[in-house]
């Protein structure tokens, strides 16, 4: 019993420590993130405007033109489609552009779900601080009987720093780890309706 009121006593310090380097290492991919995907979704949402005219207008004639925007996946993504559909007909469309999105999901869910992971576990690893605090305090209590409650609320006080450093860690995490997610939903929406767009235009050549 003696050995495991000893490892709760380093415990509650290790685990502060180790919250603080979640909270950099959060932050760090925060950071990384809201930078790649601002440059990637402000080029996004200019192309999703451009879709929208287009398709309000009821004229493709543009669509080749944006397809040579390579700033923006769905200009990339529009100029494979129509290159391939000039060379090879519809039939194998769908797969290009699902294809297309493999490979560049990834880089647009980069260290996302380790950001995922630090949002869902951060309060738990806290809450395992404040475990280990309070039995240190109740150790302390029971070492120095003459201290009184004075130790106890000291040791409590200080184990639910964990707690609370956990939450503060994780609430941010899981509303950056949501909004990113939009984000990254939005812009393979924007390249399933470049894939649409191409589609109706080959067919509007056709007739």
């Amino acid at each position: 019993m003696e050995s495991l009121f000893k490892i709760a006593e380093a415990s509650a310090n290790g685990i502060l420590i180790f919250m603080l380097v979640l909270s950099v290492v959060s932050v760090a991919i925060m950071i990384e993130r809201f930078l790649y995907l601002r440059s990637i979704g402000n080029s996004s949402q200019g192309m999703a405007g451009e879709f929208k005219k287009l398709i309000e207008g009821q004229n493709l004639n543009n669509l080749e033109g944006l397809s040579k925007d390579p700033k923006s996946l769905e200009g990339r993504a529009l100029g494979y489609g129509l290159t391939f559909v000039k060379e090879h007909g519809e039939n194998g469309l769908d797969e290009l552009f699902s294809s297309f999105k493999t490979i560049e999901r990834p880089s647009l869910e980069r260290n996302l779900n380790w950001l995922g992971t630090i949002a869902s576990n951060a309060p738990y690893v806290g809450l395992l601080g404040t475990v280990m605090g309070i039995m240190k305090a109740f150790n302390d209590l029971a070492t120095a009987p003459g201290q009184g409650n004075e130790v106890v609320m000291a040791g409590i006080g200080h184990a639910l720093v964990s707690t609370a450093i956990g939450l503060a860690v994780a609430i941010p995490a899981v509303v950056a780890f949501n909004l990113f997610n939009k984000k990254v939903g939005l812009i393979l929406n924007n390249i399933d309706a470049a894939k649409d767009l191409c589609l109706a235009f080959t067919k509007s050549r056709k007739a």
